[in-house]
């Protein structure tokens, strides 16, 4: 039997922005998506049923390769997207978390509304269709307090630096990464550089969104992979 997948989202998506991916893997596998917060940890050895292949992609995909550092007996083959191990340098994290808390105070101060379409107009998501951005599932499933609370709790300035950590995975890792996405491409390159057993493939004209612009050759790359 094909491993069981589990997908994690990024920031302000839902666990439905996988299904695009999720229901064109062929062969079909028995697959869950799961949200990405504080709880994630215990969310994902709740799922039991054995070591599963996890996907996550972006502040999803470093909920992951934690997962898979700190607790390898439940990962079986790791899949990240857009997903970086965080912030080396302590000054830069520093800067990142004092970002993010400012943005966590937009939230608070303009709402969730207002807060998605800034989010979803910066350059990082210019080559995302709006038909494919899921804006209505974003609003619907998002609040002022799950959203700050990720911002606070789970971006690159709070989470640790996982760099130095990498060799540490033994199980294979696949990474993609939109072709546009060139700072994320030279980062996936980096990464690969650090793990045993590692695998950078890139999505050309996509861009960081690359599951949510191109599910069908990201479904691909997992059924092939």
């Amino acid at each position: 039997m094909a491993d069981r997948l589990v997908f994690v989202h990024g920031f302000t998506q839902t666990p439905a922005s996988w299904g695009p991916v999720a229901e064109r893997v062929d062969p079909p596998t028995r697959s869950v998506a799961v949200p990405a917060g504080p709880d994630f940890v215990t969310v994902a050895l709740a799922l039991g049923d054995g070591p599963a292949t996890y996907v996550g992609y972006s502040q999803g995909g470093r909920l992951c390769l934690q997962l898979a550092l700190d607790r390898p007996d439940t990962v079986h083959r790791l899949v990240l997207v857009s997903a970086s191990p965080g912030i080396a340098d302590t000054q830069e994290r520093a800067a990142r978390r004092d970002a993010d808390e400012r943005l966590a105070q937009e939230i608070e101060r303009d709402g969730v509304d207002t807060f998605l379409e800034r989010w979803l107009a910066q350059p990082l998501f210019a080559t995302l269709p709006s038909e494919r951005a899921g804006l209505a599932e974003r609003r619907a499933d998002n609040t002022v307090e799950s959203l700050t609370q990720q911002l606070r709790a789970l971006g690159q300035g709070a989470q640790p630096s996982n760099w130095e950590r990498l060799a540490e995975l033994r199980m294979p890792v696949l990474l993609i990464v939109g072709g546009l996405d060139t700072k994320y491409v030279e980062i996936a390159h980096r990464m690969a550089d650090q793990i045993a057993d590692a695998r950078v493939e890139v999505i050309e004209g996509a861009g960081h969104a690359c599951h949510l612009e191109q599910p069908e050759r990201v479904a691909h790359l997992l059924a092939s992979w």
